[in-house]
């Protein structure tokens, strides 16, 4: 069973599946300012300060500040990261679904993913701890890493309970294409934040995260909302 047309699907028309990619990418944007600019805003900001500080005196333009904040490569390597672990996740939730006695765990990993977007909205304690020996070995391979894109691809790994709640919606997908594509969609949902504070520094990123923390716990409700019933109607089939 392809188990990400049955999500599509439910989105209304052919193609309008988007929809719940772009559900991924609005959640991204709304939680990123909560969640990834606090875990990896440092490692924006030193990345930033480390090429500011090699640039000569006559290229210091307001461009090259703005392209050297933005850490395009930086970005690159934190998405293919996610692409990777999003494939990865629907070719493992395909597997799993096609046991017949586990044909309803899209059904399942949708709500589990409902909940931790829920979780996630409404700020409940404990969400933000991760394994020290994890973030300690992720942290040691980022420094082989170098700069840019290979520095995104390790820092992909960095444990994270919002990157949880996106790759239990991408396993539900059922296929690798389709996890892939919401991991996508979720990563770029995320840049923006991380891309404020590379260009505009630390005090305005705390701006931009004041701002869409206003609305950041609706959005995520919101999204929380539409994957519970989207698990519901994969559970009992309607």
């Amino acid at each position: 069973m392809d188990h990400a047309l049955d999500l599509l699907a439910f989105c209304g028309s052919p193609g309008a599946g988007a929809g719940l990619l772009l559900g991924l990418f609005v959640a991204g944007a709304a939680g990123s300012a909560l969640h990834c600019v606090p875990m990896c805003g440092g490692f924006v900001l030193g990345q930033v300060a480390d090429r500011m500080a090699r640039l000569p005196a006559g290229a210091l333009c307001e461009w090259r500040r703005v392209g050297t904040g933005a850490l395009v490569p930086y970005h690159l390597g934190r998405l293919s990261t996610y692409a990777g672990l999003g494939a990865m996740a629907g070719a493992a939730g395909d597997a799993v679904a096609r046991l017949p006695w586990l044909g309803g765990v899209s059904g399942v990993l949708l709500g589990i993913a409902a909940l931790m977007f829920a979780a996630h909205a409404l700020r409940l304690p404990g969400l933000a701890r991760v394994p020290a020996g994890w973030s300690r070995l992720v942290v040691r391979a980022a420094r082989w890493g170098g700069d840019g894109y290979l520095l995104g691809v390790a820092l992909g790994f960095l444990p994270c309970g919002f990157l949880y709640a996106a790759l239990a919606t991408a396993a539900a997908g059922g296929s690798a294409g389709f996890g892939a594509a919401a991991m996508l969609a979720f990563g770029l949902g995320t840049a923006p934040a991380l891309m404020v504070v590379g260009i505009a520094g630390h005090a305005a990123g705390g701006r931009w995260r004041r701002g869409v923390g206003l609305v950041s716990p609706a959005v995520m409700l919101l999204n929380a909302a539409l994957l519970a019933v989207l698990a519901a109607r994969s559970v009992t089939g309607g």
